[in-house]
């Protein structure tokens, strides 16, 4: 159990990051975390290990929590800023405001892309996992990921560019 811990405890928050991009809402998010290692535990004898450890834990979580969007359990994007809230020590109010704002309006813009290219953008940019990586943990080609990583940064840029529904 030392072991389980101190690997919850090293990709915990870069797990938070890739859940909080896909989700929104700190309720769903913990839960997502908590399933993701509640069945990575009682795995542990039988697991067997393709690649890396964060890498896999990650896809697991943008599963996850793709299965909690389409149950409907995820709240609007707007709740980024209540989530990061606490995130943002060491900034005056007007620079922890500003950046609760760009949170909003970025998580506003993923939330309308769709699932698999907001999957591959929040695992590329949030998860730091190379295409390679990404491919080989969802079982498709990387020609394919890196696709809709293009066309996901695409979305993203048109809608950041003025056209995001808040």
């Amino acid at each position: 159990m030392d072991a389980l811990r101190r690997i919850y405890e090293k990709y915990k928050p870069a797990l938070l990051s890739v859940a909080t991009a896909l989700l929104n809402d700190p309720a769903a998010i913990e839960d997502v975390l908590h399933d993701v290692f509640v069945r990575f535990a009682s795995q542990a004898g039988r697991f067997r290990l393709n690649g890396s450890l964060k890498g896999y834990l990650a896809v697991c979580v943008a599963n996850r929590a793709r299965n909690v969007n389409r149950e409907g359990r995820h709240v609007t994007a707007g709740r980024l800023a209540e989530i990061e809230s606490g995130q943002s020590s060491g900034l005056g109010p007007c620079e922890a405001a500003g950046q609760m704002e760009q949170r909003r309006v970025v998580a506003a813009a993923l939330a309308q892309l769709p699932d698999e290219q907001r999957q591959v953008v929040v695992l590329h940019v949030l998860g730091a996992m190379r295409f390679r990586q990404i491919a080989r943990q969802t079982g498709e080609s990387a020609n394919t990921i890196a696709s809709r990583y293009r066309y996901g940064l695409v979305k993203l840029q048109s809608l950041l560019n003025g056209e995001v529904e808040l």
